[in-house]
């Protein structure tokens, strides 16, 4: 299968990503395309639920790339980005060559049984070394700010030179090196030395407008009154200083959840039963709750 042609200018891209579902403004299309052709890392950054996540798995699609995750999270090194060894199998063929050469009464060479070992079948391949032998990728490295500093350096160091080395292998290079997007929920300031490498762009929350073009894309049989209702009450409660404002997938998943239990307006009643689509707090929908009078009130 032959990959999608790359998109030529930003507006090509913004509609390539229009196609997937997934609504960019100029600045997004822009700041993306140039990630692509200029061959840096996209570090995103912003609210949850501002669609960074979405955003590298519609390039993804639009490029006709493998989309290659890694989750980040307190206390992440770099084995569990790059690589591991199947030690249960190491251990099944050395027993099967053990074997072998006890039926032939043959002696086993040690440095042959140990080279054997770390053949390239045995090796495990973690999403930064899965990302640098698949062409063509996108590697997603998501939520990278609940990372520490060393995994910090770490990364620094792969993005920058497109390579690792491992010991009983030497050095495997990136043929084409993968698109990279980098999210950050800013949940701790991210080193300089990492966002230099990078394009910036900061998402926010989509105005009440694109949000409604969103649910509508994304569910096409809402009616725009629904949409404009969802769209519109989210935005106040983004404005409300909850624990956690929903985002674009909450606006999504509430209108969906609407439309489940039939309902084609959004009221007090249709509103207090759906609101665990779109609140994920007890105190925030408690709190919610007592205000949906108002809060629905136009």
């Amino acid at each position: 299968m032959t990959a999608p042609a790359a998109p030529a200018s930003p507006t090509e891209l913004a509609d390539a990503l229009r196609a997937t579902g997934y609504l960019p403004d100029d600045g997004l299309a822009t700041a993306a395309f140039l990630a692509m052709r200029m061959g840096r890392p996209l570090f995103c950054e912003g609210e949850p639920g501002t669609g960074k996540t979405a955003l590298a798995q519609a390039l993804a699609q639009v490029t006709g790339a493998e989309l290659i995750r890694l989750q980040c999270h307190d206390g992440i090194d770099a084995s569990q980005a790059l690589y591991d060894w199947d030690f249960p199998r190491q251990l099944l063929h050395l027993r099967a060559l053990e074997a072998t050469a006890g039926a032939e009464g043959a002696t086993l060479d040690a440095d042959a049984v140990e080279a054997s070992l770390y053949d390239r079948r045995f090796l495990l391949s973690r999403p930064i070394l899965r990302a640098l032998t698949t062409t063509p990728s996108v590697l997603l490295i998501d939520e990278v700010d609940r990372a520490d500093d060393e995994f910090e350096a770490f990364l620094l160091e792969v993005l920058t030179e497109h390579a690792v080395t491992i010991p009983e292998l030497g050095e495997i290079r990136a043929t084409t090196p993968p698109l990279v997007v980098l999210t950050s929920n800013r949940t701790r300031e991210v080193h300089d030395a990492l966002k230099r490498r990078c394009l910036y762009l900061w998402l926010d929350h989509p105005d009440v407008r694109r949000e409604i073009d969103i649910l509508r894309s994304r569910l096409p049989g809402v009616p725009e009154r629904l949409a404009t209702q969802v769209a519109t009450t989210v935005a106040k409660l983004r404005r409300a200083e909850l624990l956690k404002p929903p985002g674009v997938a909450e606006s999504i998943d509430w209108a969906q959840a609407l439309q489940l239990v039939g309902a084609t307006t959004l009221d007090v009643d249709s509103a207090a039963a759906t609101l665990g689509a779109v609140l994920k707090y007890r105190e925030d929908a408690d709190r919610v709750r007592d205000q949906l009078d108002a809060l629905l009130a136009s």
